[in-house]
């Protein structure tokens, strides 16, 4: 156990160590962010003539619908319905201020049903409590909500490009506060380009935990809280978890990322980027049950009591390396290609790859089909269902956290008309994109997504 401690102590102090350089570069970026804008705004105009970098305001209405299942409910340890609904609806308006910069602003909501997370409480519907049978109490649903707008100012000669960004979103039991800004220079007749851009979200969770947790929370009565005294416990009757409330309920993120672009011939475009994560605070799932092999099993109904909650480490530091190349073959045809390699202190390395191919088929009309396959190594700390031990320091039977691979196919169609010749009051309306996605992991976990994209210009 003091080995565990310790290493667990090493690998902390070694994040702890990462953070503080990414700290002190996202500070560099800044600067140098600020001082390129001052001296881009001190510039005199190149040419009697801008074009504007957005003609006119722009609105862009998404929506999408996605449906998921499995049968490894981080919710309930590892085994359980994964089943969960989504429909969101999101509005994008871009409004030139000038000929040199634009505001954008991004308003979502998302409304969700989960068969999973009903099982919080899986004691509060109206049938017998089981893990693959969905609760019809309040913890089935929930709505998500963002807002978000950013900045963006290029320079005369439209080689520079300054943005910043500020963005708050909130459900049930979370809420973010996030805000940044970039900075993108074109070089060798605009051939080149390389970006730089620093985040920070600040988020705060409003804890939520297991309903048979929750009497034996700090001072609680465990057992004989009037939460046990009509219900029966089979199995171990001796029920008592380890269980202590978070202290922090706070979760901060850094970003910083590179990017890279070449034309590197007149049919071949290549990108780079490299981007690093610094998360620390509450980073395990307040309601996420683990059950321990050492540790006899009790029931009530047919629902497994928790032994525990997910235990992960307060920091993790992540980095990712990818680069995209597209080929366009002709006018009608063009390859899209990608590639990611990540890997976090927390012992997860994924390999990404996908390919698109847009083939046009008329002046308006295109197609494009798809695919994309990922595969990742297990997080140090997941365990299965009843595979951790009591007396380990961290443990999760989160899935996402295992290790498995996945495939994803895609189809695609999109309608321009750059003329806007259709209307709707006065907004024209300039392009339609339609989506569909199927998603398979080699575990029970499936799921499909179906969104729409309408561009529409202000005339």
């Amino acid at each position: 156990m003091e080995v565990k401690r310790v290493a667990a102590a090493a690998v902390i102090n070694k994040v702890i160590i990462n953070m503080k350089i990414l700290k002190k570069a996202c500070f560099i970026v800044i600067i140098f962010f600020f001082s390129a804008s001052y001296a881009q705004q001190s510039q005199d105009s190149v040419s009697a003539y801008k074009k504007r970098v957005l003609e006119t305001v722009e609105i862009d209405f998404l929506t999408s619908y996605y449906g998921q299942n499995g049968d490894n409910a981080a919710v309930s340890g590892g085994v359980g319905t994964e089943e969960l609904t989504d429909v969101t609806g999101t509005f994008v308006v871009s409004i030139p201020l000038n000929d040199d910069d634009v505001l954008t602003i991004d308003a979502g909501v998302s409304a969700y049903t989960s068969a999973s997370s009903s099982n919080v409480d899986p004691f509060d519907g109206g049938q017998p409590a089981d893990p693959f049978v969905a609760s019809s109490g309040a913890s089935s649903s929930d709505t998500w909500a963002n807002l978000s707008g950013s900045f963006g100012h290029s320079s005369d000669d439209r080689n520079t490009i300054v943005s910043g960004k500020l963005s708050v979103s909130s459900e049930y039991d979370y809420f973010s506060l996030g805000f940044g800004g970039g900075l993108t220079k074109l070089f060798n007749e605009k051939n080149t380009e390389v970006s730089v851009n620093a985040n920070v979200y600040l988020d705060k969770w409003n804890s939520i935990y297991p309903s048979e947790l929750r009497p034996f929370a700090n001072g609680a009565n465990g057992l004989a809280n009037g939460f046990f005294l009509n219900k029966t416990i089979n199995g171990n009757a001796n029920y008592s978890p380890i269980f202590d409330k978070f202290s922090d309920e706070t979760r901060n993120s850094y970003s910083l990322g590179f990017g890279f672009s070449q034309i590197l011939s007149k049919n071949l475009q290549g990108s780079l980027v490299l981007d690093f994560v610094q998360q620390q605070g509450l980073l395990s799932t307040p309601f996420q049950r683990v059950y321990f092999a050492d540790v006899a099993d009790s029931f009530i109904e047919n629902f497994q009591l928790a032994d525990a909650i997910e235990r992960l480490p307060e920091t993790r530091f992540k980095v990712a390396a990818g680069g995209r190349l597209h080929w366009y073959i002709n006018e009608t045809v063009v390859v899209r290609t990608f590639y990611r390699y990540y890997y976090d202190d927390w012992g997860i390395n994924s390999h990404t790859g996908s390919i698109e191919v847009p083939i046009k088929l008329s002046d308006k009309f295109t197609v494009y089909p798809s695919y994309r396959h990922y595969q990742q190594s297990a997080a140090d700390y997941f365990n299965g269902y009843e595979e951790a031990l009591s007396t380990d320091l961290y443990y999760t039977s989160d899935y996402d956290l295992s290790k498995y691979s996945a495939n994803q196919f895609g189809m695609g169609v999109s309608y321009t008309d750059i003329f806007t010749k259709m209307h709707i009051w006065k907004l024209g309306l300039k392009s339609i994109d339609l989506k569909f996605y199927k998603y398979d992991r080699d575990t029970t976990f499936s799921s499909s997504i179906i969104t729409a994209g309408f561009k529409f210009v202000l005339d």
